[in-house]
């Protein structure tokens, strides 16, 4: 499949997932468009790419879905004065998106196969940090954060990883409620974070939350 097919699928990826579902947000819009998703899949599946569910990436693990990662990125409302952890880094994608929006990230990956393979893909972008490292417990060493991204659905949001937000912070995640996956926004005043569910939503699961000690809604 040539290169001009892939600007199309992404092209297509914008008009029928992301602004049909309140992705309005141009920056996110442009960087969405520009970064080469199917250079973060294998190369079976790159046709499927752009296709509205999570793509197989290997060891267990799935790219989030384009619309689940667009609507997170939307509320997250980034800037180029923005330092963000981003919780689950997988083959590198949505770190490349985030590098177009924010002054820095650092992404943690907790497969060793898949970080190895996010830092190769990410290679050269100065702007962007991959760790290896469990994801609940995010990457303290250069906390705070002012904006935090759990790329993926997760049963709880830990203390620990939460901790790592500056004051007037927001995170971002999907996290189960009664067995339906919800995006959810809070922002963090004084030691403690408000959260809300703005939206039902689907996405991928990411390990590694599953026994975490979490904030309640």
């Amino acid at each position: 499949m040539g290169q001009e097919n892939f600007a199309e699928m992404r092209k297509a990826m914008v008009v029928s997932q992301l602004r049909t579902t309140d992705v309005n947000d141009p920056r996110v819009i442009a960087a969405m468009s520009h970064v080469a998703r199917e250079d973060f899949v294998p190369a079976g599946s790159r046709n499927v790419a752009y296709s509205d569910r999570g793509v197989q990436i290997g060891d267990d693990r799935a790219l989030n879905t384009p619309l689940a990662t667009g609507r997170l990125l939307n509320s997250a409302e980034l800037n180029k004065d923005d330092k963000v952890l981003l919780i689950g880094a997988a083959t590198g994608y949505t770190a490349a998106v985030v590098g177009q929006l924010a002054g820095s990230v650092v992404a943690v990956e907790q497969s060793s196969k898949l970080a190895t393979k996010a830092k190769a893909n990410l290679e050269g972008l100065e702007n962007i940090q991959v760790e290896k490292g469990n994801h609940a417990k995010g990457f303290a060493a250069q906390a705070p954060y002012s904006a935090i991204i759990i790329d993926g659905v997760v049963d709880t949001i830990p203390t620990a990883l939460a901790d790592q937000l500056a004051p007037e912070g927001r995170l971002v995640g999907s996290v189960m409620d009664n067995g339906v996956a919800r995006l959810a926004i809070g922002y963090k005043g004084g030691d403690k974070i408000g959260y809300q569910y703005f939206a039902d939503c689907g996405g991928v699961t990411l390990p590694g939350f599953e026994q975490a000690k979490s904030f309640n809604f």
